[in-house]
């Protein structure tokens, strides 16, 4: 699925309304399959080529859950899974790639607990204004994630709004570099 100004971070939730005819048979296909489909973003106005139009990276992502309403839209929510490189588009009646998966590892994992550390630095500074209840249960959230990949992503994905810094973030194919970038932006926002 290509949507402008859309990015979805694997560990992050995406709600979505699905009301375009040719994504509706998507979300039919795909659940009546895995229950996976992939988020793209559009990048300015959809043409026949699709690689010409598309990110080059997205994330798959698994239907959570979905809901279909009376007048055959639905209401859904993907939980982002991992990093794809859209290889080849194929011909369907809604946008279908064939796809690489991209893990993300964070290296070396010698520095996996300073980069924790300094993640949970930059949380710190970016939530500082919200109300303490709202800041205990991110804080308590975010203590049990143990990779640096991880926690990024899902800073990333609540935390950061501008689509072409998160389309940007995406695409960047070190873990470490992800984190670095992530603390440098939201400790400067403090």
């Amino acid at each position: 699925m290509l949507l402008p100004d859309c990015t979805l971070f694997p560990h992050g939730g995406l709600p979505l309304h699905i009301f375009e005819p040719r994504y509706r048979m998507m979300l039919a296909d795909s659940l009546q399959g895995t229950c996976f489909f992939a988020i793209g973003r559009l990048l300015g106005k959809e043409t026949d080529d699709l690689s010409r139009c598309a990110a080059p990276l997205g994330t798959m992502g698994l239907v959570r859950a979905s809901r279909e309403l009376d007048d055959g839209t639905s209401n859904l929510l993907l939980h982002g899974v991992i990093r794809v490189k859209f290889m080849d588009w194929l011909d369907s009646p809604y946008p279908k790639a064939r796809i690489l998966p991209v893990p993300s590892i964070f290296e070396p994992e010698s520095q996996s607990n300073a980069a924790l550390a300094a993640l949970h630095e930059a949380s710190d500074q970016v939530t500082r204004s919200l109300p303490a209840e709202v800041r205990e249960a991110l804080i308590n959230m975010t203590q049990q994630i143990d990779d640096p990949s991880i926690l990024a992503d899902v800073m990333a994905q609540q935390f950061l709004h501008d689509p072409d810094e998160r389309q940007d973030l995406l695409e960047m194919e070190s873990a470490a570099a992800r984190v670095a970038w992530i603390c440098k932006k939201f400790e400067s926002q403090a």
